[in-house]
């Protein structure tokens, strides 16, 4: 451009010059914004309280707080669902999980063990498979939870390996209670609701008909008694057997599709998922990448290494939310390093909310603060769907914003799609919307005007944002029941459910105005509000527009596709040498 200028500056005066330099300018703003770095953190079951840039003042999260100094803080940034696995289904699909059929008409909306056969359908497109086509390396690491096995131990059908990854370090199912000796278990109470009762009525059936045959009143084939209680002794053997072994069957660590630590051992663990990142990072720095950094924290159980443990004010979970601080610390210095900053776009968020009905069996809370919002994970109050979500790109987008519109976390798929020059794929509904005119402040309102909260495969609630109005209306078809009445929970189930006598139905619907009471404590009427059966109306004709837009898939969290196979089970060494490896540590 220089050259060109001396050449022809005396012939064609400072009109060229204003011309050639609106087009270099341009230039090198189109280069800005084409193909950078996309590095993903989302934190699991953190609530948005707890976080320094969100108003918590008295746990230290500098380095969180640090990506919303310099970049975007949004405000009303929402799960697509209140549980681990459709939330994470939503985020790499851009879908509404009911699409996938990743969303439960069951009570249990998430995978529990290694060997069940559902997970993210090999048919649904990710944002790893398209950025990876167009050149990115991939990395997942962290926890995944979306499926693993179909119908063999190494068919690896939903692995991340199979959804556009390169490469994958962490755990295939989740971080349970279960995983850490001494933490108690998610499954007793269900185990004590569900099975206690069962058991003694066959346990009493048994022996009446024991006595019965005894006494000479009915004639029980001997031979039927045997078998009955056969079954029911192979059945306990089964159930003991599995919860015995079920941190060695489920809680383990993998490398790509190799098993390297079994059971998992949570020393040091956030040190090690952190240099994993800073590793892939320090090898891709002269092509674009994308890392998706899943942190376990601060799921329970929780843990924290020496140098965080006993030093919040939180107890344990205060730990855990600053050794991950410190995590995302040392990935933003890696890049800094590098000098990539300027060419990487960061995100933070949580799968969901804080999981308030957690407290240990000492009364610690393990459970996160989701501030002023109402609830928490597995309930489509605000406090179990409304995440952080703060985005730093120094020079594209804007530093130090804060946007109080409606977002998705499934916002993230077109935005990073359209970034790496990648095509939407055309063949289906992505219900996210790029965020990037959002965040460069060359619109004001979100592209949302509704978003719908389903609780599994049931729809909850409505948001509806009117172009015209400040108002952000929410209708509620249906509410948990919280146990006990007066709590913010259903601490009685320790989670709560979405159908059945666990749920109250509302009609008409319960209707709040967010934008005047994020708190969701007092629902309008048609006597308070004037213009209510005109916002249901509206409401209805979007869920039937809604509706019409879906279609049959199967249903991946069936209880089919949920229960264990054994003929499904990863093991690093055999059943009978308890499924034992450990190269982390060095071990065999």
């Amino acid at each position: 451009i220089f050259h060109l200028f001396l050449h022809t500056r005396k012939k064609m005066g400072p009109l060229l010059l204003l011309i050639i330099c609106q087009c270099a300018i341009s230039s090198v703003k189109t280069h800005s914004v084409s193909k950078p770095n996309i590095i993903l953190l989302m934190a699991d079951d953190l609530g948005i309280g707890d976080l320094g840039c969100y108003g918590n003042r008295t746990l230290r999260t500098p380095n969180i707080d640090r990506l919303a100094e310099e970049g975007v803080t949004l405000t009303q940034h929402l799960a697509a669902s209140p549980l681990c696995t459709p939330s994470r289904a939503a985020f790499l699909t851009g879908r509404y999980p009911i699409r996938s059929g990743m969303a439960a008409f069951s009570r249990v909306g998430v995978f529990l063990f290694s060997a069940s056969s559902g997970g993210l359908p090999s048919e649904e497109i990710t944002f790893s498979k398209l950025l990876k086509q167009q050149g990115y390396a991939t990395a997942l690491i962290g926890k995944w939870h979306l499926g693993m096995n179909c119908e063999s131990s190494n068919d690896f059908c939903h692995h991340p390996l199979s959804h556009g990854f390169d490469y994958f370090y962490g755990l295939p199912v989740t971080n349970l209670r279960d995983c850490k000796p001494g933490q108690g278990s998610v499954f007793l109470k269900g185990v004590q609701k569900d099975l206690v009762i069962p058991i003694q009525i066959t346990g009493i059936a048994f022996v009446s008909l024991a006595i019965v045959q005894y006494i000479g009143l009915l004639k029980v084939p001997f031979q039927a008694l045997g078998y009955f209680l056969l079954a029911i002794t192979i059945s306990l053997v089964v159930l003991i057997f599995f919860f015995y072994y079920f941190r060695h069957l489920n809680c383990f660590l993998m490398r790509d599709h190799q098993i390297i630590q079994q059971p998992l051992s949570y020393e040091n663990l956030t040190q090690r998922l952190t240099k994993e990142a800073m590793q892939f990072i320090e090898r891709n720095t002269d092509r674009p990448f994308l890392l998706v950094l899943t942190y376990l924290h601060v799921h329970t159980a929780l843990y924290a290494s020496e140098n965080f443990k006993g030093k919040s004010k939180h107890g344990l979970y205060g730990d855990a939310v600053e050794e991950m601080d410190w995590s995302v610390g040392h990935v933003l210095d890696v890049l800094e390093k590098h000098n990539l900053s300027e060419k990487t776009l960061v995100y933070f968020t949580s799968d969901q909310g804080a999981h308030v009905e957690e407290i240990s069996s000492a009364g610690e809370v393990h459970g996160g603060y989701n501030g002023i919002y109402k609830g928490g994970k597995s309930t489509n109050w605000e406090g179990g769907i409304r995440v952080p979500g703060l985005l730093r790109w120094p020079g594209v987008v804007q530093a130090g914003a804060s946007i109080d519109e409606p977002t998705s976390n499934m916002d993230i798929f077109p935005t990073i799609v359209k970034l790496a020059d990648a095509q939407l794929p055309s063949d289906r509904v992505i219900d996210g919307h790029d965020l990037l005119p959002l965040l460069q402040g060359k619109v004001t309102q979100s592209k949302h005007e509704f978003l719908f909260h389903y609780c599994n495969a049931y729809l909850n609630a409505v948001r509806w944002h009117p172009g015209n109005s400040e108002s952000v209306w929410k209708v509620f078809f249906f509410t948990p029941n919280f146990s006990p009445e007066d709590s913010n929970g259903c601490f009685d189930s320790h989670v709560c459910f979405c159908h059945g006598g666990f749920i109250t139905h509302h009609d008409p619907p319960l209707l709040f105005d967010l934008s005047r009471d994020p708190e969701e404590k007092v629902p309008l009427t048609p006597e308070t509000e004037s213009r209510f059966h005109e916002i249901l109306g509206v409401v209805h004709q979007a869920v039937d527009n809604h509706t019409r837009s879906l279609h049959a898939v199967p249903n991946q969290l069936s209880w089919d596709n949920l229960l264990w196979k054994p003929w499904l089970q990863l093991c690093c060494s055999s059943l009978f040498q308890s499924c034992y490896c450990d190269s982390e540590s060095g071990g065999s």
